[in-house]
């Protein structure tokens, strides 16, 4: 089995420190784990609290990992994996580094050593996001551009105004990585490591949910997953066939001239703001009784409670369900359907 690279930057004080921590207790507590420290005028991890976990940690202090010593920390993991055979390696870069430069370390050392690069993370300060983004754009932003995800650090000690508006920074610089909201301590250290490895787009999970993997008819309802969907195709037991869409496929519809993506489209927002269920309710029941906001096939999220719970929704029209569910990464809502008026979205989950 390959190592698990797994590299953790963040600029300066982010709160790395913490989440490494989470993941080492929580998410590889079965793993043998090396930690690379690359200091660069930081304060490293507590050493201490390392070495009763059994953590060996090989600090490079000759240099900085993410710049002119490439060919130094090939070396370096290459002793590293032949010394301990580690199920994963988690690089902590510099602070101050580019973490285009330390996936590009990694990659270059593929080819020597077996390891495979399993994500790679930026923690971000929410309290001093945009000061950074100011002051040190091109080390900064690059961190955030590369980034499978970011994790927000400091939610919980910033505004929600504030909160939200650095997530929105972000979003601009990295339109794909999921970016964790939700205060690290409030969530386990396998979901973490879930979105770091394969963050999710709500919309295109709701969509393969909805369209029948057969031959891309779109089920007229979904609360019920054990029940066969509209074409017909029992989807429990059924096998995938390819089918050709040029006739009709054995549910009568004709599929040639309309898939899904073409006639569907969905509007989606990521947000720290709270809701309440019945504040919720009303504004689901306002989605479903009328075409004010589009033809809506369907609308599903995960959205934090102002009592400090979570709240899940899950809505096709005239039928909701409304659940108290497990901690997010971050709140989520999705609204699928056709002719979607995203600006009247906006002001009814009152994210305008």
């Amino acid at each position: 089995m390959a190592t698990k690279i797994d590299i953790i930057s963040g600029f300066l004080g982010a709160g790395k420190t913490t989440l490494i921590k989470k993941l080492l207790k929580e998410a590889f507590a079965d793993e043998q784990v090396v930690l690379i420290e690359n200091e660069f005028g930081e304060i490293g991890i507590d050493g201490g609290f390392l070495k009763e976990a059994g953590i060996q940690i090989r600090e490079m202090n000759s240099g900085c990992i993410c710049c002119s010593l490439v060919g130094d920390f090939g070396t370096s993991l290459k002793e590293v994996v032949e010394k301990y055979h580690p199920d994963r390696i988690l690089i902590e870069p510099s602070g101050v580094g580019k973490l285009s430069d330390v996936i590009k370390a990694v990659q270059g050392v593929q080819g020597d050593v077996d390891i495979v690069l399993n994500s790679y993370t930026t923690v971000v300060d929410a309290k001093k996001c945009k000061m950074y983004m100011r002051n040190f754009g091109e080390f900064f932003n690059n961190q955030v551009e590369y980034a499978g995800a970011v994790i927000m650090s400091r939610t919980d000690i910033v505004d929600e105004k504030k909160a939200q508006q650095a997530m929105e920074l972000l979003r601009k610089i990295n339109g794909k990585a999921a970016i964790i909201t939700t205060p690290i301590e409030k969530l386990d250290g396998k979901k973490i490591l879930e979105v770091m490895e394969k963050p999710v787009s709500l919309a295109d999970e709701m969509m393969e949910e909805e369209v029948c993997p057969e031959c891309g008819h779109v089920h007229e309802h979904h609360h019920d997953h054990d029940h066969e969907c509209g074409c017909g195709h029992d989807h429990e037991e059924h096998e995938h066939h390819h089918h050709d869409h040029d006739h009709e496929c054995g549910c009568g519809h004709d599929h040639h001239h309309h898939h899904a993506d073409e006639v569907f489209t969905s509007w989606g927002r990521e947000t720290i703001r709270k809701y309440s269920q019945n504040e919720l309710k009303e504004m689901l029941d306002a989605l479903s009784a009328s075409e004010d906001y589009g033809i809506i096939l369907r609308a599903k999220g995960m959205l934090p409670a102002e009592d400090g719970t979570w709240i899940y929704f899950d809505m096709v029209p005239e039928e909701t369900e409304i659940r108290e569910g497990a901690p997010e990464y971050t709140g989520r809502l999705c609204v699928i359907g056709s002719k979607l008026k995203e600006d009247k979205l906006a002001e009814l989950f009152k994210l305008a």
